[in-house]
C-alpha cells in the first residue's frame, strides 16, 4: 500500500517543468518559511514577556528530533530510490528514509505553533507541513508512511510537552469535565 500510494504520487513527476519546479522548491525550501513565520512569532511572544509558549516550542523540537533520531536509528526502511525506480526530482544522499526530517521539523514546529502560540498560524504553517511532505514523496525521496510517521512525531511531541507542562504545575495529567 504504502509503495502503491507512493508510486500513484511520484509517477505525476517529470512531466511537466513548470509544475515540478514549484514542487521542488517546496520540498527543498519551505521549510525554512516555516521556521521563519515560527521564529517571528516567538519573538512576537518574547516582546509581550511570554515565556513560557516560547519555551514549550522550543521543547516541542527537541522532542521531536529526538524522537526522529530514535525512529531513523532503527533503519526501517531506505529510501525509494534506493530500491525502486523512481523520479528523483532533488539529488538526496541514500539512507534511511523513515521518517522525514523535513516533514518532522514542519509538522512539529505548526503543532507547535498551533498548541502553545497562535492557533491560526499554527493551521497555516499545517498547510506548509502537509505540502511539505506531499513535495517530498512528488520528488521520490520519502514514502508516504515516512510523512505519516513524521506527523505522529509531531503529535507526540506536541503532547508530551503539554503532558509534562501540566504536571509541572501541579495540575492533573488529563483536565477535569464539568
Amino acid at each position: 500500500m504504502n509503495y502503491r500510494v507512493f508510486e500513484a504520487i511520484n509517477a505525476l513527476a517529470g512531466r511537466v517543468d513548470g509544475v515540478d519546479d514549484p514542487v521542488e522548491f517546496i520540498a527543498v525550501w519551505l521549510v525554512f518559511a516555516v521556521f521563519a513565520v515560527a521564529a517571528g512569532l516567538c519573538v512576537h511572544a518574547l516582546l509581550r514577556r511570554r515565556f513560557r509558549p516560547v519555551v514549550e516550542v522550543g521543547a516541542t523540537l527537541a522532542v521531536a528530533f529526538l524522537t526522529g533520531l530514535g525512529v531513523a536509528a532503527l533503519g526501517l526502511e531506505q529510501r525509494p530510490f534506493q530500491t525502486h525506480r523512481v523520479h528523483q526530482l532533488i539529488a538526496h544522499a541514500p539512507g534511511t528514509s523513515l521518517p522525514s526530517d523535513h516533514a518532522t521539523a514542519a509538522f512539529a514546529v505548526a503543532l507547535a505553533v498551533a498548541a502553545f502560540l497562535h492557533r491560526r498560524w499554527g493551521a497555516a504553517l499545517l498547510v506548509a507541513a502537509a505540502l511539505i511532505g506531499l513535495a517530498r514523496i512528488w520528488v521520490g525521496v520519502h514514502y508516504p508512511a515516512d510523512i505519516l510517521a513524521s506527523l505522529v512525531i509531531a503529535l507526540v511531541a506536541v503532547g508530551t510537552v503539554l503532558l509534562v507542562g501540566r504536571l509541572a504545575r501541579g495540575l492533573p495529567a488529563v483536565p477535569e469535565r464539568r
